[in-house]
């Protein structure tokens, strides 16, 4: 077999192709022919077998269709190639990103707490002095009150002295006018003049004493209250921080949960059902009760800041329920290296396909997608040497033609632990990974549960 320029036929050619005396080929062939004739001159392929001499025609439109067929072919096979490349290593690098995200996302939410646990130190220092300056007035008001009831005392001994005093004076004019009607000697006047104003000396003092006193404490009264105006003010704002903090840090972990309950969505399963199921697993409870406190101060700042922390503890608990079950669904890669989806779940020549294929050489390492417990590790059917990997909440996987196993029936592995090597045993036509994911029996598509680990991102 072998290529001969045209015009250097052997002697006895039997023509495979079209002779001179068959049907004409059209005007518009021909011209196409002859005006490619200069790119691509005609060949003829013969085939010599022992007795005669034959050959085939490729004419120059022949060669241009083979031409343009071979280089469509390779460069949708490059295209395609390029593209399942670089799906492998976005799907690889999922995980990655998972742990970073949630590394970052955990950062922040610690942040946004020393924040608001620094806000709420503040608002409770200004609470303290807000009960200090409260006592302070209610001291400041004690005083006053005694001043107020001391003066009044004292205006009442006042009002007796006084009255004794003009008693007194009235008795000593009464005595002086006997004495004189008498003729006596009234030399001891004088004395008793200098007693009655000592007494009055006595009397004003005090008076003078108390109002000092009531000026005093009625000054101390109007500063403290100034203060407690103040301290009222700083304790607004601190408290209006706290609770811009609170309302942050509410928004930020609802944002938050929202791509988590559409990750369950995705794989088909309902968000309230895990949530129920992964707390009745973690359910413990324990230690001394003590009484609760109530506040009496009926603050409504309080009470809706309140509100707004519990409110974020409640979604952080659901955000961290959700961490732990998406630690036991198998959302990771089961092939780290480089390799090239071959078969996608579905239909496949008119059967169900129930998982996808990733095809690498023989030896590539397996990897478990999920903690779980190995429940099969054999060979089965057109399996092959199978491993099957029950997870929590009736999650089964399942890892097909592998060519080496390396866990056992009943070990618990965790996620990215090897445990086995790529194969071609069973019904296969090549290496390559066989990889199912099973929901209480019901075979669901693997590309779900590994797209659904990339939308926490």
């Amino acid at each position: 077999m072998g290529f001969t320029p045209r015009g250097l036929e052997p002697d006895r050619p039997t023509h495979l192709g079209r002779h001179d005396g068959g049907p004409e080929v059209p005007n518009v062939t021909n011209r196409l022919n002859a005006s490619l004739e200069r790119i691509l001159p005609e060949k003829r392929l013969f085939l010599r077998p022992d007795d005669e001499t034959r050959f085939v025609r490729l004419r120059p439109l022949t060669q241009l269709a083979a031409l343009g067929g071979i280089t469509l072919a390779f460069g949708w096979t490059l295209v395609a190639s390029s593209v399942l490349a670089i799906d492998a290593m976005g799907a690889g690098s999922s995980r990655d990103g998972i742990i970073h995200t949630q590394a970052a996302f955990e950062e922040r939410l610690t942040q946004l707490s020393q924040e608001r646990d620094a806000r709420a130190a503040e608002a409770l220092a200004a609470q303290n002095r807000f009960t200090v300056a409260l006592e302070q007035v209610s001291q400041m008001q004690s005083q006053l009150l005694a001043a107020e009831e001391r003066r009044r005392e004292l205006e009442a001994g006042l009002d007796v002295v006084q009255s004794s005093l003009r008693d007194a004076l009235a008795n000593r004019d009464g005595q002086q006018a006997v004495a004189d009607a008498a003729g006596t000697d009234a030399a001891a006047d004088p004395a008793r003049r200098a007693e009655v104003t000592a007494a009055l000396d006595i009397v004003t003092g005090e008076l003078r004493q108390a109002a000092d006193e009531r000026a005093t404490a009625v000054q101390e009264a109007e500063q403290a209250r100034q203060a407690v105006a103040e301290l009222s003010v700083e304790r607004a704002q601190i408290l209006a921080r706290n609770d811009e903090i609170l309302t942050q840090l509410e928004d930020a972990v609802t944002v938050s949960v929202e791509p988590l309950d559409e990750v369950f969505r995705s794989v088909g399963m309902n968000p309230e059902d895990v949530l129920e199921t992964i707390r009745e697993g973690y359910s413990g409870q324990g230690g001394p009760l003590t009484p609760m406190g109530y506040s009496t101060r009926g603050d409504a700042a309080l009470t809706n800041s309140e509100t707004k922390a519990n409110q974020i503890i409640v979604t952080l608990d659901q955000m961290n329920t959700y961490r732990i079950a998406m630690e036991k669904l198998p959302l990771a890669m089961p092939v780290k290296q480089s390799f090239r989806y071959t078969s996608g779940f579905g239909r496949r020549w008119g059967r169900a396909h129930e998982g996808v294929d990733m095809a690498a050489p023989v030896g590539t390492p397996v990897h478990a997608t999920g903690d779980g417990v190995v429940i099969h590790a054999g060979r089965q059917g057109a399996y092959g040497n199978l491993i099957k990997i029950q997870h929590e909440l009736g999650v089964e996987t399942r890892f097909g033609h592998l060519s080496r196993i390396r866990v056992k029936v009943g070990q618990r592995v965790s996620q990215g632990d090897l445990i086995g090597d790529m194969g071609n045993t069973g019904r296969s036509t090549g290496p390559h990974l066989h990889y199912e994911v099973r929901m209480k029996g019901r075979a669901v598509d693997p590309m779900s549960f590994i797209k659904a680990a990339s939308n926490v991102q």
